[in-house]
This record gives structure tokens, C-alpha cells and sequence, in this order.
């Protein structure tokens, strides 16, 4: 990948590419899709795909200095600052995401005291300039998930997560940029609003979608509401379903786990 990049580097010198921020008409979806590359770079190391390490926290931080770069360039668009606020909220957790040995803890089971606190409060600081900039929390799809970000950041304590506001945002989210991996996140919000029975429908409607059809999440999240039913058997099938698609080794270790804790 260095080695592109340093191609690359050398080719558009040769061609004498000029760098600068679009303007007009052309800002708007240029921008959109160098926030996407952005983003997929953030999550790749918030929650890699493969390998032994569920987190890589030198990409998370490479996305960030690019997503400040951006809001820098383009101060007055809210997405762009909507991008940071959502990477530095979800980055703020990552010391709390592993155990000592590497092993995964969820979100529900962090210790929230871990939480990098400077990031929380600049994440926050750069949601409310988004805010302040399209006059609405719901007004495009980053600033949405950084809405949805500050939900947990704010709450000191999982059990005082406003998960009504969640399930919420998902749903218009979700209007604003429909995908079966947004519904799946609203059914685990309206599972923690309104319990696992309320949220089961929602997962067995995505059971046939092509694009989860070797995401892993989908069964780990159909295994946990089946387990929360007390219907382990189903739920025990699901996590070795999820464990075997996954091809990270810290996600794969916490899926056997709950497997085996559908046996006992």
C-alpha cells in the first residue's frame, strides 16, 4: 500500500494535478465520497475484519487527522464535522473495547471510566457546530450517527442510555440512507427500548437479504435476542453460525464464548 501511494504521489506531480477544494456544484458529492473512504479507514480500525487484534487504533487516528484536515477545508459543511464528532465519540471508547488479554468487551459491558473524556468533549463540541451549521441533529447521515454517538457518550452509565432516542435516529437515518446494516442497529436499539420481542420480526425480515448474507452480525445479533428469550438452543446455533463467518480472532473467540454459555 506504500508503494502505491508513493506512485501515485509521483504521478500526479508529473502531471501537475493541482490539489484544492472544489467548488459550486462539484463540492457536494466530492465531498460525500472522500468522507465515505474516510470512514470506511476509521472502522476498519475501530472494528477490523480480520486478524488477531479486534481494534487497530493506529487507523482510527489516521482517519481522524484526515476528517479534521477536511472540516478545516470545508468549515461550513456539517457533514464534514459531523464525520469528526462521530470518529473522536467512537474513538474515545476503544480503550475500554479490549480486556487485558486482547479479548472484546461490548459496548454494554465497558467500564465507561476508561473512555477517553477529551474526546468525548470534542466529539460533542464538533457535533454542536454541525448543528449550529444545518440547524438540526438529523440533517445528513454523519451528524445523525454522531447524534447517535453522543446518546452513549452521555450516558454515564449503560443502564442510562436513552435507547427510545436511538431506535429513533436509526429509523431516519435509515430514511435518509436506507441499508439492511442500519436496520439491523435499529433492531438492536428497539431491542434495548422494548425488548427482544419487539426487535426479532425486524432481524428475521433481513434473513434473506442479499448484502448480510455473509455478515457476520446478523446471526451474532439473532443469536443474543433468541438467547434473551430463553430459546438457547436457536440462539447457540446462531453464534456458531456468526463465529464461523467472522475472520477476526477476537470477535471469533467472544462468539464461542457465547456459545458456550448457551450450553450451560
Amino acid at each position: 500500500m506504500a508503494a502505491r501511494v508513493t506512485r501515485a504521489k509521483k504521478t500526479l506531480g508529473a502531471a501537475r494535478v493541482p490539489f484544492e477544494v472544489p467548488a459550486g456544484a462539484e463540492l457536494s458529492p466530492r465531498l460525500a465520497s472522500v468522507l465515505e473512504v474516510v470512514y470506511l479507514i476509521f472502522n476498519e480500525g475501530y472494528a477490523a475484519t480480520s486478524g488477531d487484534s479486534w481494534t487497530r487504533a493506529e487507523l482510527c487516528e489516521e482517519a481522524m487527522r484526515l476528517g479534521r484536515m477536511l472540516a478545516a477545508l470545508a468549515p461550513g459543511e456539517p457533514e464534514a464535522h459531523g464525520l469528526v464528532a462521530l470518529m473522536e465519540i467512537q474513538a474515545s471508547r476503544i480503550p475500554a473495547r479490549t480486556g487485558p488479554g486482547g479479548e472484546m468487551i461490548t459496548l454494554l459491558d465497558q467500564d465507561r471510566g476508561r473512555w477517553n473524556r477529551l474526546l468525548v468533549t470534542r466529539g460533542l463540541a464538533s457535533l454542536a457546530r454541525a448543528v449550529s451549521l444545518s440547524g438540526s441533529e438529523v440533517s445528513g447521515p454523519y451528524v445523525i450517527q454522531a447524534a447517535l454517538a453522543a446518546c452513549h457518550a452521555r450516558a454515564l452509565v449503560a443502564a442510562d442510555t436513552d435507547w427510545t432516542r436511538i431506535a429513533i435516529l436509526y429509523r431516519i437515518l435509515g430514511s435518509l440512507s436506507p441499508s439492511p446494516v442500519i436496520e439491523l442497529n435499529r433492531a438492536v436499539a428497539v431491542s434495548m427500548a422494548d425488548g427482544p420481542a419487539a426487535a426479532l420480526p425486524i432481524v428475521e425480515s433481513l434473513a434473506d437479504d442479499p448484502a448480510l448474507r455473509h455478515y457476520h452480525l446478523l446471526p451474532s445479533v439473532r443469536g443474543d435476542l433468541l438467547s434473551r428469550l430463553g430459546r438457547t438452543a436457536e440462539a447457540r446455533a446462531e453464534f456458531e453460525r456468526a463465529a464461523a463467518m467472522t475472520a477476526n480472532a477476537a470477535e471469533r473467540a467472544h462468539l464461542l464464548r457465547r456459545v458456550a454459555a448457551c450450553a450451560c
